[in-house]
């Protein structure tokens, strides 16, 4: 009887699967398509390449958000192209590393939130997919990091203003490393990442997110406000939809 019951227990990466099928279901031929980064994007980038083969999708073209999903997405045989031949997509499909009730997220913790957030920006409508471990009462509140990227050129300098900007908040900034070599992780725009780690709600998230913005030497950061307009969620009790 046990042996059965735990063959019931889905593990992270099948529940992320399960979304990311899921969203697919929205993806209709005729369209263009933004392309998410990350495990979970992982899975619907494949699934849009499967249904290609098959014939079942048609005149797909796809815009990736990192040279991670380009790669991917090529060895799937899907069309690729940008944000100046497509300035307006039907729809987008990505993950989120955290989710607040409001469908407001925290992108960023693969590193590609700015390209992210352009092409997710461009699409009439965003399907965020997620598994429950996902969800938060408020954004930064699972304790994992708040990504800003932000320009190499004195980037202490930066990391200390990010820093004294939320002590109201107990955030701890700090410059992302490869572990590997001790290397600051650079992205594909040749930035740093700069992580925030808050103790406490960061308070009105569009003053943050403003504040964030306005210090010289941030290129952009992982809060995404009014964005999501279809949130799909895995859990173990199967799969929820919320539309904004």
């Amino acid at each position: 009887m046990e042996s059965s019951q735990s063959t019931l227990i889905l593990t992270q990466d099948e529940l992320k699967k399960i979304a990311a099928y899921k969203a697919v279901e929205f993806v209709e031929s005729d369209t263009v398509l933004g392309l998410g980064t990350g495990s979970t994007a992982c899975y619907a980038v494949a699934r849009i390449g499967e249904l290609l083969q098959q014939g079942k999708l048609k005149n797909i073209v796809g815009i990736p958000t990192s040279k991670k999903t380009h790669e991917q997405a090529v060895s799937v045989g899907i069309p690729l192209s940008d944000l100046d031949n497509y300035p307006v997509l039907d729809l987008a499909i990505d993950g989120a590393d955290e989710v607040d009730p409001d469908l407001n997220l925290v992108k960023g913790r693969g590193g590609c939130l700015l390209r992210e957030k352009m092409v997710e920006g461009a699409s009439k409508k965003f399907v965020v997919i997620v598994d429950e471990t996902k969800l938060v009462k408020h954004l930064g509140g699972s304790g994992l990091a708040m990504p800003v990227e932000v320009v190499p050129f004195c980037w202490k300098y930066t990391l200390e203003r990010l820093q004294k900007m939320f002590v109201h908040a107990g955030c701890v900034a700090k410059l992302r490393i490869i572990s590997e070599n001790g290397e600051p992780f650079v992205t594909d725009n040749g930035n740093y990442i700069i992580d925030l780690y808050l103790e406490k709600e960061i308070g009105d998230l569009r003053v943050a997110s403003d504040e964030i913005l306005r210090l010289a030497g941030v290129a952009e950061h992982g809060i995404c406000l009014d964005m999501a307009t279809t949130l799909i969620v895995a859990g173990e009790l199967g799969v929820t939809i919320k539309n904004k």
